[in-house]
């Protein structure tokens, strides 16, 4: 079968491009898969972090794409279709995350012609920090698909808020694979300035408001000198209240602060050095940090929000605290360190995690759902 995947490749960075990479080697297993690029995905003016692409000394892997699409040109929509239509597709695959792509993807998916069933695999349904035209423009756009793909259960119950009678199927999240193996834990402690012997917490990804590193950061000024906190990702949008409470913490010199993009070859590093990973999420879909975590085998303690719950609590891979709170949080952190074998356990059930969400096994599912439709 000729698959077609419109979405952000390489040299754009970033859990996105990651996925897609990652999906187009595993269809190219068994099927002829080509990847269609963007040429702008978001304005310089309108992205909020430093940079979209690859930076110099990064080790992502290049991908082969024809770059087509730009969300800000309509005159690139219908020519994107076209290659799609002339090249044969027989599934268009497209990630939807947040309404800014709307337009775009949804005049392609509509000009792609009849021959080719269009699959968006949702992220999101309604984009976590929400715009007074995301409603309109996820309707339109999810009008113009065939069916819809989610990775948690809420993801889907958004959707069917949306579109009640929408064709689709959920499929969890499937692991990174590509970012190595855990690394010794001393010479990571060592290499990013640890302290051995302290239990270390990460929180680890872009900084945005609704990750709630604030509620984190004031959950750890409780914490005993047992605890260390590392902070590692790039802000999104302006970082001066985290970089206030980081200084007004009682425990900030127990707190380091990598704030930056964490390109693919580091990331081994930071999740070989923590003991939990901590996601004290206001409000969330699925996790890509989560899926992290679970590939590099540590426990993580989340707020009740979103899948978080059934992924982690469900599959035992963690704890699961009831409030986006400091409190709660704090107080879930003491009793996951505290409570015997716990630690040990939760490693159990990410062992088995590890088997269940393989690449394989999330692409059988696109082509099922796609041969249902």
């Amino acid at each position: 079968m000729k698959i077609a995947i419109l979405s952000c490749f390489y040299p754009f960075r970033g859990g996105v491009a990651q996925f897609n990479a990652s999906l187009l080697g595993e269809l190219g297993k068994e099927h002829t898969v080509k990847a269609f690029n963007f040429t702008v995905q978001y304005p310089d003016l309108l992205f909020p972090g430093k940079t979209q692409y690859v930076a110099d000394g990064d080790t992502a892997v290049p991908v082969e794409s024809e770059a087509l699409l730009s969300t800000v040109n309509p005159f690139t929509w219908r020519k994107t279709a076209r290659a799609i239509r002339e090249w044969g597709a027989e599934l268009l695959i497209v990630r939807y995350w947040m309404s800014w792509f709307a337009p775009s993807l949804g005049s392609v998916a509509r000009h792609v012609g009849k021959g080719c069933k269009v699959v968006a695999i949702t992220d999101n349904i309604i984009p976590h920090e929400a715009h007074f035209f995301d409603k309109p423009l996820t309707r339109w756009f999810l009008k113009a698909v065939d069916g819809c793909i989610t990775m948690s259960e809420e993801v889907a119950e958004d959707l069917l808020r949306w579109k009640a009678d929408a064709r689709y199927t959920v499929l969890p999240h499937p692991l990174y694979t590509h970012f190595g193996e855990k690394m010794d834990r001393d010479v990571a402690e060592r290499t990013l300035g640890l302290d051995s012997g302290r239990k270390t917490l990460l929180f680890f990804g872009l900084i945005r408001k609704y990750k709630g590193l604030d509620i984190l950061l004031d959950a750890f000024g409780g914490l005993s000198d047992d605890y260390q906190l590392l902070i590692a990702g790039e802000p999104y949008g302006d970082f001066s209240e985290y970089a206030k409470a980081i200084e007004a913490n009682p425990n900030k010199e127990r707190i380091k602060l990598i704030g930056k993009y964490i390109p693919d070859n580091e990331v081994s590093l930071y999740f070989s050095a923590a003991d939990a990973v901590v996601l004290p999420y206001r409000s969330a879909t699925q996790s890509g940090v989560g899926a992290l975590a679970t590939w590099f085998e540590v426990p993580m303690i989340v707020t009740d929000t979103g899948s978080l719950r059934r992924t982690v609590e469900g599959r035992g891979t963690g704890m699961v605290v009831g409030k986006a709170e400091a409190e709660c949080v704090r107080e879930g952190i003491v009793s996951f360190f505290s409570t015997p074998g716990m630690r040990e356990e939760c490693l159990s059930h990410i062992l088995e995690e590890k088997q269940r969400l393989s690449w394989s096994e999330f692409c059988k599912g696109i082509i099922s759902f796609y041969k249902a439709l």
